[in-house]
């Protein structure tokens, strides 16, 4: 299920409702946390830390992407699923302490409150991991919905958490946009019809170049939000 967005929505911003944003990467920098807890696992086995560089562009795959770098782990090692566990576990104990907003975020969330223009947020990130984290941050009162990877029945690029935030918000999918660091961010906003922002500020992966994703935007700096709204 993929189509694109009904209209030109760049070039009418009134049209646009809503916004949702992916948070790893977009809304937060959680490199930090992430790779402290992949650290913390190679020097309980004896191997000297990674410079964060080398773990950042791999965020976005979670703990997968983690585990194969750090411990060249893959899936199909017997031991993986006990190296997941510790790396999710060793995470959580630490997810808040680095974490933090990416500069321009909180002037961008004001600006969107001023103007009355709802915002939620669509994450991968088990709700486990998601909930508190979005508390912990502030991010959790103003936001109409945080959509976890285990909130629905599938995670993206499937566009099923998209569409469920759109319906906890009562907004039409097709006068959203979503913003997200990640080819899969713009598969599942085109396919759930909303508008498509590639946020250039993000971690970016290690995949095709962000140019080659058909996002609808590509914006620098999350202050772009505001000046593509007509607000800034």
């Amino acid at each position: 299920m993929t189509f694109d967005c009904p209209r030109k929505w760049q070039d009418s911003p009134s049209a646009i409702h809503a916004l949702l944003f992916d948070l790893d990467g977009t809304l937060v920098d959680s490199a930090p946390d992430l790779a402290g807890a992949a650290n913390e696992m190679r020097l309980s086995r004896g191997l000297a830390a990674l410079p964060l560089e080398t773990l950042r562009p791999l965020v976005g795959t979670g703990a997968r992407g983690m585990l194969e770098v750090a411990l060249q782990m893959t899936p199909a090692h017997s031991d993986y699923e006990a190296s997941r566990s510790e790396f999710l576990d060793r995470y959580e104990a630490r997810m808040a302490r680095e974490t933090q907003l990416f500069d321009q975020v909180l002037e961008l969330l004001s600006g969107l409150r001023l103007a009355g223009i709802p915002w939620g947020i669509v994450t991968n990130k088990a709700e486990r991991f998601a909930l508190p984290l979005t508390r912990e941050l502030g991010l959790d009162e103003a936001a109409f919905a945080v959509i976890g990877g285990d909130t629905t029945a599938h995670a993206k690029p499937h566009p099923a958490p998209l569409l469920e935030a759109a319906k906890r918000g009562g907004i039409d999918p097709q006068r959203c946009v979503y913003i997200g660091d990640d080819e899969r961010d713009i598969i599942a906003g085109r396919a759930a019809g909303m508008g498509t922002v590639a946020a250039g500020w993000g971690y970016l992966g290690n995949g095709k170049p962000i140019e080659a994703w058909n996002a609808d935007i590509i914006l620098s700096s999350p202050s772009g939000i505001l000046k593509l709204l007509g607000l800034a």
